[in-house]
């Protein structure tokens, strides 16, 4: 019998070892940039440019607003009594052709081309055009032929007396706003009095753009009570 120690032992083989796989899982990286205040600052600054253009498009809207009702009168019509459209008037057709008349009268005075006769021309197209335009913009005249206003606020006279007045507190406005600004703004200088002697021109150019907003830099110094001087 044999021994058992002569039996060869089976050594266990290794068992194959299999590839770990490898899970791919998609990694989230979140970048902090320092971008984001300028561009905040940089919408910031156009919110602001944009609300400044806004206010000087509304005052230009207004402005040509009033422009275009005085361009675009109504027709005239006897509508007051004892005034006629001046179209219609044979005292104001008398009257424009005794002022030609009468200009006309004085070319004799003069040599032709001369420089009296250049400039008596000149008056009379003017005439001319004035009559012209007292037809066109539809105003009423009287008995003496000459055009009469009416401003008693009704609405198809407001060509007349209306909107060339608030064209005119327009712009009395503008120009008094952007001297109190430049006085203002150079009240705090070394030398105030030389400044309003000899203009500061860049300055003064700067506050004439500004100055078409007047009505609304007005109303906004007057709410936030800047607009009286608080030791008046």
């Amino acid at each position: 019998m044999a021994s058992l120690s002569s039996i060869p032992t089976l050594s266990k083989s290794p068992s194959p070892k299999l590839p770990k796989v490898v899970s791919c899982r998609p990694r989230l990286s979140i970048s902090c940039s320092s971008s984001l205040p300028q561009q905040q600052q940089r919408q910031h600054g156009e919110e602001s440019v944009s609300s400044s253009l806004k206010t000087f498009s509304a005052a230009l809207a207004l402005s040509s607003l009033l422009l275009t009702s005085a361009a675009a009168p109504p027709p005239a019509a006897a509508d007051i009594s004892g005034l006629t459209p001046c179209k219609e008037s044979k005292a104001f057709a008398k009257r424009e052709k005794q002022s030609i008349k009468k200009l006309e009268a004085s070319l004799k005075k003069y040599t032709p081309d001369s420089a009296p006769v250049l400039t008596i021309k000149a008056t009379i197209e003017k005439t001319k055009r004035r009559f012209a335009n007292y037809d066109k913009f539809g105003l009423l005249c009287g008995s003496d032929g000459l055009p009469h206003l009416i401003v008693n606020g009704d609405q198809r006279h407001w060509g007349e007396f209306i909107t060339p007045g608030l064209l005119f507190l327009y712009i009395a406005g503008w120009i008094g706003w952007v001297g109190r600004s430049y006085l203002i703004a150079i009240r705090d200088d070394k030398k105030p009095t030389m400044k309003e002697i000899i203009i500061d021109v860049p300055l003064a150019t700067r506050l004439l753009w500004r100055g078409f907003i007047w009505p609304v830099a007005a109303y906004r110094e007057l709410v936030n009570g800047e607009l009286i001087a608080k030791d008046v």
